[in-house]
């Protein structure tokens, strides 16, 4: 048996798209076990074989109504107890932003994972309500999750840069949403419920980036956002060996962000 079992999430940005930017050749670099997805932008109708779980994988996936956007996924090659769809909340299941699945995983036993994709509110103040009703959302459930007292993960974009080491120019976005204060305090408030944000747990002080926007050169001057998580309850975060960002992944707008557990 292996000593360990690793897990990573991606916004890819468009399923399709991924798949053109060499999205199967970057999955056995990192070689995860398990799999987030978020942001597919693509219905089960419209998949080819490329868009979908290896052979001998299992996948749960939540669809938009709306064609062609939001969209999450869990893939596991790890035994699959449990899985569904939808957080509760109405318009946000309609638009396809939670899917979870129970794995057996190894060392933890029965171990919850979350795919979500929380809203962006950078449009104007209707999908910023919407982000911040959805917040208000997701901290109850996650409360809910960490009194059940069983390992899980929710993993994703949360579309909000937890600390100024998170955002490549903290001064400049302070009134921009994803970074709000209201938002960082938000998070402060999720992790003070106990979940731990594991990449940072690992790696105190390293200034990376999971996102950059399409304007400016911002990718290539490396101008980003730490805005894609692995949340963990602490007994899967005490078994965190290693977490990573693939910036040149290349893949998408955002990084693929990946935790190595042990057993």
């Amino acid at each position: 048996m292996a000593d360990s079992w690793t897990l990573s999430t991606l916004n890819v940005n468009g399923m399709r798209s991924a798949v053109r930017k060499d999205f199967q050749k970057w999955r056995p670099k990192d070689n995860p076990d398990v799999l987030c997805l978020q942001e597919l932008r693509i219905q089960p109708d419209q998949m080819e074989t490329a868009h979908k779980a290896p052979r001998g994988w299992s996948c749960v996936q939540a669809n938009a109504e709306k064609r062609g956007y939001s969209g999450v996924s869990v893939w596991s090659r790890l035994p699959v107890v449990a899985s569904g769809t939808g957080i509760g909340l109405d318009w946000a299941d309609a638009e396809g932003r939670w899917a979870w699945m129970d794995v057996e995983a190894p060392g933890i036993g029965r171990l919850k994972v979350v795919s979500l994709y929380l809203p962006s509110g950078s449009s104007g103040e209707v999908r910023q309500g919407m982000k911040e009703s959805f917040m208000d959302f997701l901290a109850q459930v996650a409360q809910a999750l960490m009194d059940r007292g069983r390992p899980a993960v929710i993993c994703g974009d949360v579309n909000i840069a937890h600390k100024k080491i998170d955002i490549h120019n903290p001064s400049g976005n302070k009134k921009s949403s994803g970074f709000l204060p209201h938002e960082r305090a938000w998070m402060d408030e999720l992790l003070a419920q106990g979940w731990v944000d594991v990449f940072r747990a690992c790696n105190p002080e390293l200034q990376v980036y999971s996102w950059w926007s399409n304007r400016g050169r911002a990718r290539e001057l490396d101008r980003g956002w730490r805005i894609d998580y692995q949340l963990a309850t602490p007994d899967l975060a005490d078994r965190a060996t290693d977490a990573w960002i693939r910036r040149k992944a290349g893949l998408s707008d955002h990084a693929p962000v990946s935790v190595k557990y042990r057993v």
